[in-house]
């Protein structure tokens, strides 16, 4: 993997040459994606695109990705451009997003670009995802959060906004704010307890919050007795 990529067709047979079938069959089980998989593992990926020579990144973006795996390496390669031209292609790429796999890839790769833009970020990018009518893309905008925002400064920000997405029934909606509830918790216990005790999660996200924290190992055995005692009948 040592050649430059120089078109989209060469970049496809790279694709093809590290195909696993069996990691393909394991992929498909555990992402719900329509799209046709590779095989191909994403550390292997994320190399393949570290071989796309630079002055052909803008005609590989043109492309509309097809495999699981061509939507993981659009992503990879749009956060080895610079702020502002990621910007340009950032709404394309949600929109190639139907999985939990190539959304959070995608925005965990994110959060080194986007460090020193978190405010001007949150206002172009993730408030407009969170508003959003599609599952991923809301689950893109909570995945940055969780990736990027916390911190004091933002969270009452995240608070407000998890609390507003509490009616969205979405599977893989739910398990961001859970995730990102438990994220703020580890980081902010005091804090995040007092936003539960006022909080309108229903039922099933409030307690799938409270399984994450009890399953961090970041989170002391006392305090996880403390949020067990706050399961939701």
């Amino acid at each position: 993997m040592k050649s430059a990529i120089r078109d989209y067709d060469g970049f496809r047979k790279e694709l093809a040459k590290y195909a696993d079938d069996d990691y393909r069959e394991f992929s498909m089980k555990g992402i719900p994606s329509d799209r046709p998989f590779v095989g191909v593992r994403i550390p292997v990926v994320r190399e393949i695109v570290n071989c796309i020579a630079p002055e052909y990144y803008e005609e590989f973006l043109k492309v509309e990705p097809v495999a699981f795996e061509e939507v993981l390496a659009r992503g990879f390669l749009i956060c080895k451009l610079s702020y502002d031209e990621m910007l340009l292609w950032f709404d394309s790429q949600v929109s190639y997003i139907d999985d939990w796999a190539s959304c959070d890839t995608f925005c965990s790769a994110l959060r080194k670009l986007i460090h020193a833009h978190l405010d001007e970020f949150l206002e172009l990018k993730v408030e407009r995802l969170l508003d959003d009518s599609h599952e991923y893309a809301v689950r893109a905008g909570l995945v940055l959060l969780k990736c990027a925002y916390v911190d004091f400064g933002h969270l009452q920000v995240i608070f407000d906004k998890t609390d507003k997405l509490a009616l969205r029934e979405e599977y893989y909606i739910r398990m961001a704010i859970a995730w990102l509830m438990a994220e703020c918790f580890i980081k902010f216990p005091e804090e995040t307890l007092g936003f539960m005790r006022v909080s309108r999660l229903p039922k099933w996200t409030y307690n799938k919050m409270i399984s994450k924290i009890c399953d961090s190992y970041r989170v002391d055995s006392e305090m996880k007795e403390v949020v067990r005692r706050m399961r939701k009948k």
